[in-house]
């Protein structure tokens, strides 16, 4: 006689399998377009199903996005049980970085499924938003177990310890903008030397903390619009490009809808008007450092106190590299090319110092990448450090960053 129950793992076997695929589909199509700029039927279309067949699984497209992000935190969360087994903080972050690097590569050879990135995660409405916001959380409260407990380094509090750990969370989040520059294979070596940075930092014994340049920065261009240029920036930090509404915007700065468009004739103006105003100060900034003289590892750490400065002050922030994701066509290639030739210039004080003896020997392109997710990461301090300020983001970001992350807090 056939047990009646017998089909029910094949059926959910199925289930599941269909249901990776759509995951993977969709984290695609998320990655490229964003979650507003992606349908139901994008992804349906993708795996063979019409777009009813794909509410059997996920009813919603923020349900989709929100078990997108699940499986992404699941993901990590493994990474980090994984090398919880090894035998302290230096080796744990080492090993998660390891095995980090190795499941980049199996995506990037389609080895195993993709997995969304955590650029547009503030496009998610409530509740979905509530439960992947409330796991990410829960993320880096282990992430900073594992590599910064409570006695990994001396003399810190909570918030220093938290700061360090988002210094941490963003190089490792940022590696997947820059490292598909590399083959697959040597993925591991990108993650040994980026563990290698992260650890030791860049600063050749002796070189002084901190750098004593002051940058003189010419006024910017952007002066009689920087008020729309900054409310922009913020709401597309925050929200993506399709989330920063005209209206939004407008509201923000407590003016009109036509106020605007006397300023803008669109928005994709405006946005690339807050790329080129980011752009603008960060190769103002980098030009002032190099104007300035002084070693390389003066001049790196000048210009890279300056702009963390620059993302909590009143001018700030920096538009974000996650930003670019969402960007329509006509305006993502030009941007994304910017952007990499601004990360790239990081390279050369780094490269001065290692021949001036100020910055011990390293890989100077993986170093700036290193620099620049920290630089991109900062405008979110305050989310992780209560009540930070520059003088404390150059104390427990800034300088970890350049002197290692397990580096005493300085005198």
């Amino acid at each position: 006689m056939s047990d009646p129950s017998s089909p029910a793992p094949r059926q959910t076997k199925r289930f599941e399998q269909k249901r990776g695929a759509i995951l993977d589909a969709a984290a695609k199509r998320f990655n490229e377009r964003g979650i507003r700029g992606t349908s139901l039927a994008d992804v349906s279309g993708s795996v063979g199903l019409m777009t009813n067949s794909i509410t059997y699984y996920y009813r919603r497209k923020e349900d989709l996005a929100a078990a997108c992000f699940l499986a992404k935190i699941a993901w990590l969360d493994a990474l980090i049980a994984e090398a919880e087994a090894a035998p302290d903080p230096e080796a744990r972050l080492r090993l998660f970085l390891d095995r980090y690097c190795r499941g980049l590569a199996a995506m990037a050879t389609g080895e195993r499924p993709a997995l969304i990135r955590f650029h547009d995660v503030r496009a998610l409405p409530s509740p979905q938003a509530e439960t992947v916001f409330s796991a990410y959380n829960a993320f880096f409260r282990r992430m900073r177990a594992l590599c910064l407990e409570a006695d990994a380094v001396a003399g810190l509090d909570r918030n220093a310890r938290n700061t360090r750990t988002h210094l941490l969370v963003s190089v490792v989040q940022t590696m997947r903008v820059w490292i598909d520059r590399y083959e697959p294979a040597d993925y591991p070596r990108v993650g040994a030397r980026v563990a290698d940075l992260v650890l030791n930092g860049l600063a050749a014994p002796g070189s002084a903390w901190p750098p004593r340049l002051d940058l003189a920065l010419p006024a910017s261009e952007w002066a009689p619009t920087d008020a729309f240029l900054r409310a922009a920036t913020i709401l597309i930090n925050e929200q993506g490009y399709r989330g920063a509404s005209v209206e939004k915007i407008s509201a923000h700065l407590r003016v009109t809808k036509g106020s605007f468009y006397h300023h803008n004739d669109n928005k994709d103006d405006l946005v690339a008007n807050c790329f080129a105003r980011t752009f603008e100060r960060i190769r103002r900034t980098q030009d002032a450092a190099e104007a300035a003289g002084g070693t390389g590892w003066e001049r790196l750490g000048a210009a890279t106190a300056t702009l963390v400065a620059h993302q909590l002050s009143e001018a700030g922030p920096l538009l974000r590299w996650i930003a670019v994701g969402a960007l329509p066509d006509g305006l993502r290639a030009d941007v994304t090319r910017t952007m990499h030739q601004l990360w790239e210039r990081v390279a050369f004080p780094i490269a001065d110092g290692i021949a001036d003896g100020s910055i011990r020997p390293c890989d100077p392109s993986i170093a700036a990448q290193v620099v620049n997710s920290t630089i991109d990461a900062a405008s979110e301090l305050d989310r992780w450090s209560k009540d930070i300020d520059a003088a404390g983001a150059q104390a427990n970001y800034v300088y970890p960053l350049l002197a290692g992350l397990y580096a005493p807090p300085p005198g």
